[in-house]
């Protein structure tokens, strides 16, 4: 009986072939090395930590549920943060390194205090759901958020602003940020009085005048209040002492 037609020989045959051999040792080292969970890195639970708390809320991002959504062990994430609140200054400086700094390089500082207000509120209108946790959270051990409050600081400074009084500021300017993320949200009727317009009878007709386009109405309240808040400051500057 030829080759052609005995099984045996030709099983023989493809086992003692290099090519078959190597091909197999080939597909065992990828079976060994292939991982038996998802890789993780700090930026992988960053983003997943930050989609729990966008699609659920604060009270889901637990270690344990973390773990869960990136589809490991708590033992595995441990490995690469120590806490919850490693997790957390993960995201305030994943959040805080897309706010534009650079006009505080070239800008004079009322216009660049203007672009870095613009562009935090546009992030965390991105985030909202992150602004309770994020506005009262230390920035110890966050680079990026500690880089950004540096760099208006000093721009702050330069302008004639004492210390103490330009983190006052800062606070100040993220009270409204945080505020106008909010509201950006808000619904166009939020303050519509319904059938007590006789009890507000000046308010209910002042805010049916500021139109019907929510996201309008909200931007133009961020920007007036944003303008009253650094022309106040530039006169204050501008008459030698913003301390009074």
């Amino acid at each position: 009986m030829s080759s052609e037609q005995n099984p045996t020989s030709d099983a023989a045959a493809r086992s003692s072939s290099p090519s078959a051999a190597s091909g197999e040792e080939a597909g065992s080292a990828r079976g060994r090395g292939r991982p038996s969970s998802p890789v993780l890195s700090r930026s992988t639970i960053t983003a997943a930590a930050i989609r729990i708390v966008s699609t659920r809320d604060y009270r889901s991002l637990t270690m344990a549920g973390l773990a869960r959504e990136l589809g490991v062990s708590t033992s595995a994430l441990y490995n690469h943060v120590s806490s919850k609140r490693d997790v957390l200054v993960l995201i305030q400086d994943r959040l805080n390194e897309q706010i534009d700094c650079t006009g505080f390089d070239t800008l004079d500082w009322p216009e660049a205090l203007r672009v870095w207000a613009r562009s935090y509120r546009d992030c965390y209108i991105r985030h909202t759901a992150l602004i309770p946790i994020m506005a009262v959270l230390p920035v110890a051990d966050a680079p990026q958020s500690l880089q950004m409050y540096e760099r208006v600081t000093g721009a702050l400074e330069d302008a004639g602003v004492p210390g103490a009084e330009a983190v006052d500021l800062i606070v100040g300017v993220e009270a409204l940020v945080f505020g106008a993320a909010y509201d950006a949200s808000a619904p166009a009727d939020i303050f519509d009085p319904g059938h007590r317009a006789d009890l507000a009878p000046r308010f209910a007709a002042a805010a049916a005048a500021r139109g019907s386009d929510a996201r309008e109405v909200a931007d133009h309240a961020f920007e007036l209040t944003l303008d009253a808040l650094i022309d106040g400051l530039r006169r204050r500057i501008e008459r030698g002492d913003p301390s009074r």
